[in-house]
């Protein structure tokens, strides 16, 4: 399919965040598992939940489209996990993987944060409101989950700074 108007490039960018969800929340249980810090296990884990609302979503996005979800491989947050599945191997566990893990996570919001920007913007353009303000609860939870993700690297780095 050519993409040849804004039409296209919303359902193509929703079906792109469809696919980085599902795989987010592949790999948020991996994060938690690997994290030393109580807090940091816990943010994932709640991270993991509002992830699985994010799909239920964009499922529910789509159904009022009259469009299916998959057909799309999000390559951009395919690099970004692989790029954050490397601190495991790189780094001692402890407080220094802890910010690692940090690190990667902030980069996969970041991701997410712009790509919902995006969308939501598509969506009130097209006329969509309910969509928008669908898109615009996902946008704010991910900025949500950066901020407590910056509360607990304030800690964490601390601690891994005094453990070099």
């Amino acid at each position: 399919m050519s993409v040849d108007s804004i039409e296209k490039l919303f359902i193509e960018e929703l079906k792109d965040l469809y696919s980085a969800e599902n795989q987010i929340t592949k790999a948020l249980p991996k994060m938690a598992k690997a994290a030393s810090s109580n807090d940091l296990k816990k943010a994932f884990e709640s991270h993991l939940r509002e992830t699985e609302g994010h799909v239920e979503r964009l499922l529910e996005i789509c159904k009022i489209l009259g469009t299916g979800p998959k057909g799309k491989s999000c390559e951009g947050m395919k690099g970004v996990l692989d790029e954050g599945s490397s601190v495991l191997h790189e780094t001692a566990e402890g407080d220094v993987r802890d910010a690692a893990l940090i690190a990667a996570a902030q980069r996969v919001e970041h991701y997410e944060m712009a790509a919902y920007g995006t969308v939501r913007t598509y969506a009130e353009l097209l006329g969509q409101a309910k969509i928008a303000k669908l898109l615009e609860e996902t946008l704010e939870e991910e900025k949500a989950a950066d901020q407590k993700l910056t509360s607990i690297a304030q800690k964490v780095n601390v601690r891994a700074q005094q453990t070099a």
